[in-house]
């Protein structure tokens, strides 16, 4: 069993950065993947980005490729998305999640958090 809490969202303007981060409680954070969703306002849930258990691979959305990157410390049971560059779009209730990555790339993932608000205006 892993539980999720999602921090770091906030209210910026367009070109700001901010940092999520994830904290999992659950012997099994170490062997699971992890990954960030989103879902903005009258859109579906979308993949946003995932790491491998050991942190070696990752894994982007085209449309924050080269703006985010994710990240994490076992040792703290937590998982980051460094997100650089904002733009208006990328304004959304952005999830924590964890599960095989096929599943996160289906937006269906085993866990997810309850979310934390970006808001980016231009």
């Amino acid at each position: 069993q892993v539980q999720l809490v999602e921090s770091g969202g906030g209210s910026v303007q367009a070109g700001a950065s901010l940092r999520l981060s994830c904290a999992a409680s659950g012997h099994t954070f170490r062997s699971t993947t992890m990954g960030w969703l989103r879902q903005a306002p009258g859109k579906e849930r979308e993949f946003v980005a995932a790491i491998s258990r050991s942190g070696n691979l990752t894994y982007y959305a085209d449309s924050v490729k080269g703006r985010f990157s994710i990240s994490r410390d076992n040792a703290k049971n937590t998982v980051y998305l460094q997100m650089n560059g904002l733009k208006a779009e990328d304004t959304a209730l952005y999830y924590c999640a964890a599960g095989l990555i096929m599943e996160l790339r289906r937006t269906r993932p085993e866990y997810l958090g309850q979310g934390t608000q970006v808001a980016v205006s231009s």
